[in-house]
Parts: structure tokens; C-alpha cells; sequence
């Protein structure tokens, strides 16, 4: 416990999901968090939930005053920011050729520019303080390609590389930046309306664990990366998958 005492951090796309739980969890290590998203209802009610430690900004990561507007409010009500979780993300499943161009922009507006305004309006601050750590939520789909994802794959194979540019530019100031890499996790984007069998999912994908992940597991590894366990650690990727892009696996 308290392994986030007396830190900040930003947290987006968490009024549910792994931006949810990944928020919880910080608050019970410690952490004061600032919940984001444009689900003002739901984030609202996270935030009350978890308590005195938990704010709530309604925030389009891809709109720079937004982003600005968080980042004052941070410095303002608590003086810095340790901590950057860049989270929220759309899909599109489509073959590219029943792809807009619309649709393009609007998976690279929230998926790219998102985490590329929020790494750009913290580091300022971070810098300033000599340290912080960002992780972002990248995706299985950052590490290899797959079919009917083509703009979701660039969008998140786009976060693995700024990850390792803005890990390079922040190393000097003390701002580690880390990329997680989910993959089948039992939440809203993989399980709509909440009725699937995950499971079974998981297995028809042939994920080796033979199950979904749960959010909580992606939240310990985004808290394994924020903490200064991780002190070492910058420009780095895990995979939080149940071994799927570890290679094939034979009967």
C-alpha cells in the first residue's frame, strides 16, 4: 500500500473501464487522482465514489485547451503532476476499404493526438519538478497488425513510437514515459453490453491463457510503471495479454 503517497496524477477516458479501475487503484496506493473523460454523468460519479482524493474534469484529450484547462487545474489546486496516464481510446473494426477517411481522423484525433497533447502540456511541469512518469495505454495492436483494424493498429503503433521519442526527450529532466499493451480485456470495447463470454472470446482468439484480461491488471501494471519502483525504467513496453503476442502456440 502506498506505493503512490502524495503523488498526482491525471488519469483519462476514466469515468469507466481500465481508466476506472485504473484510478481506484492509484487512490488506494495513495494517489490524489484527477479523473478525465467526455462522460461527464459516469466520470462524476467515479470520482464521488472514490472520495476526497478524486476530482473530475470533462476533457476531449483531442482539443489542446482542454488539455491546458487540466493541467492549471492540476498545478493550481495541488502545485504538480507526478503522474500521466494516457487512456482513453476509441476502435474502429472495419477492412480499410469501408474506412472514411472521417473515421481515420476521428481514431487518430483521440488515440494519437490525445496522448501527444497530453505528453506535451505535462512535461512543462514535470520537467520543472525534476521527474514524473507517463504511461501510456497503448494495445496488442501496437506490437503487430490485424485484420479489419488498420486504423486503430496505426493509431496505437503511433503511441509506441512517440513513447519512445518522448521517453528519449525527458530522460535528461527525469520524466520516464512507458507504454502498457493490453490485449483482450473484459471491458466496455471488447464486451459491449456486458453479455459475451469472454472467455470463450479469449479462446477463440487464441490467447495462450485461454481467458480475457481483467482491468485490474492492466491498472497494476500502469502502477508498477507510475511508482518509483520503475525508477529505471523509460522507453519500455509490456504487455499485458496472457501471452498472445508472444508467438504461436502449438497443440
Amino acid at each position: 500500500m502506498n506505493r503512490l503517497q502524495n503523488k498526482i496524477a491525471i488519469i483519462t477516458g476514466a469515468a469507466r473501464g481500465q481508466g476506472e479501475t485504473t484510478a481506484r487503484l492509484f487512490a488506494a496506493e495513495g494517489c490524489t487522482v484527477i479523473l478525465t473523460d467526455v462522460l461527464a454523468k459516469e466520470g462524476e460519479a467515479v470520482a464521488a465514489s472514490i472520495g476526497d482524493q478524486a476530482s473530475f474534469l470533462r476533457h476531449d484529450v483531442s482539443q489542446e485547451s482542454d488539455w491546458a484547462a487540466v493541467v492549471d487545474f492540476a498545478l493550481g489546486k495541488f502545485g504538480k503532476i507526478d503522474i500521466l496516464v494516457n487512456n482513453a481510446a476509441i476502435v474502429h473494426i472495419a477492412a480499410i476499404g469501408d474506412t472514411t477517411t472521417a473515421d481515420l481522423q476521428r481514431v487518430l484525433g483521440i488515440n494519437v493526438m490525445g496522448p501527444y497533447l497530453g505528453m506535451k502540456a505535462v512535461l512543462p511541469a514535470m520537467s520543472a519538478a525534476g521527474g514524473g512518469s507517463i504511461v501510456n495505454i497503448s494495445s496488442v495492436d501496437g506490437l503487430r497488425g490485424s485484420t479489419g483494424l488498420s486504423a486503430y493498429n496505426a493509431s496505437k503503433w503511433a503511441v509506441r513510437g512517440m513513447t519512445k521519442s518522448i521517453a528519449l526527450e525527458g530522460a535528461a529532466q527525469g520524466v520516464r514515459v512507458n507504454s502498457v499493451h493490453p490485449g483482450a480485456i473484459d471491458t466496455v470495447m471488447l464486451n459491449p453490453d456486458g453479455t459475451a463470454d469472454t472467455n470463450q472470446i479469449a479462446t477463440a482468439m487464441g490467447i495462450p491463457f485461454g481467458r480475457a484480461g481483467r482491468s485490474e491488471e492492466v491498472a497494476a501494471a500502469s502502477l508498477f510503471l507510475a511508482s518509483d519502483e520503475a525508477s529505471y525504467i523509460s522507453g519500455a513496453e509490456l504487455a499485458v495479454d496472457g501471452a498472445w503476442t508472444a508467438g504461436m502456440k502449438l497443440a
